[in-house]
């Protein structure tokens, strides 16, 4: 199979250039490795240093620049998306490819992320290496299990069902683009199965420099899970819960918030999606404008 690599990036040289040297360590290498960022400042020096990594540029926005990968990739078999802060473990791709022959079904397989720096205050790289020096592998390397989506840090897609159905992320989600990642992989899914692969594992650092301020994550949190169900993509079960979560955790924690995290800012943005759905006026580009 050929097997590339597509990073978007933006505001993180250092760290990118650290995710490249772990791919050096590839038990089965990539075919292609692609970075996109939407300026010379996302890469640094990067260029002169990986030599055989294809760096492009495309307007600011994760979609955008995924599909700018995307129509850089080639006629390849596989392409596995990860976040510029995302550690993968040497055998990550020599699982994807076990298991992409297993099951010919699978349109999208996700990883086995075994720390995750997002969901607090994020993980340095040497603790990262340290994590994934640490880390036993399953019993049974090309174990497998049914996925409800993709997970954007670390997913891969056969890329003969996104030519058939044409298939790209959705540039209507700016920026950060929460949630482009279920988007996409579940609109994937009349076309193969979604599975987590037990074997590919990984280390999500969650970088907190160059995420999207408080008050625009939030209004993304409660705007773009509507969008997403009213198109089709994610179901309405999970939408409203979904949105309904975050607006009482941010406010939940708001009086005592986390240092790394804007609740209430947050919260101010849950409410003016909120308030924006009520008039039908709520977009997800809305958020440009706050």
């Amino acid at each position: 199979m050929r097997i590339a690599i597509g990073i978007a990036t933006r505001g993180r040289p250092d760290t990118l250039g650290e995710v490249l040297l772990e791919l050096d360590r590839q038990t089965r290498a990539p075919d292609r490795i692609l970075v996109c960022g939407a300026g010379p400042e996302d890469v640094g020096d990067l260029p002169a240093r990986f030599p055989g990594v294809t760096f492009l540029t495309a307007p600011a926005g994760l979609p955008r620049q995924r599909n700018a990968i995307l129509d850089a990739c080639g006629d390849g078999d596989l392409l596995l998306f990860l976040d510029d802060d995302f550690l993968a473990a040497p055998e990550w791709l020599a699982v994807l490819e076990g298991v992409m022959a297993a099951h010919p079904d699978c349109a999208v397989a996700t990883g086995t992320v075994i720390a995750d720096g997002a969901k607090g205050p994020g993980i340095t790289v040497a603790e990262g290496r340290a994590i994934l020096a640490a880390d036993a592998p399953p019993a049974d390397p090309l174990g497998v299990e049914p996925a409800f989506n993709g997970y954007g840090c670390n997913m891969a897609v056969r890329l003969a069902p996104m030519r058939a159905h044409g298939l790209r992320f959705d540039e209507a989600l700016p920026l950060y683009a929460w949630y482009e990642d279920i988007d996409l992989t579940r609109r994937l899914l009349p076309h193969g199965t979604i599975l987590r692969l037990h074997g590919a594992r990984g280390v999500h650092l969650g970088v907190k420099k160059g995420r999207v301020p408080g008050l625009r994550l939030g209004y993304s949190q409660v705007v773009n899970p509507i969008y997403l169900a009213r198109k089709g993509s994610f179901p309405w079960n999970h939408a409203i819960p979904s949105a309904a979560r975050h607006c009482l955790i941010n406010l939940l924690r708001s009086a005592r918030p986390e240092p790394e995290v804007d609740r209430w800012g947050r919260f101010r943005g849950n409410m003016i999606g909120l308030r924006d759905l009520a008039r039908g006026r709520a977009h997800p580009g809305r958020v440009l404008e706050l």
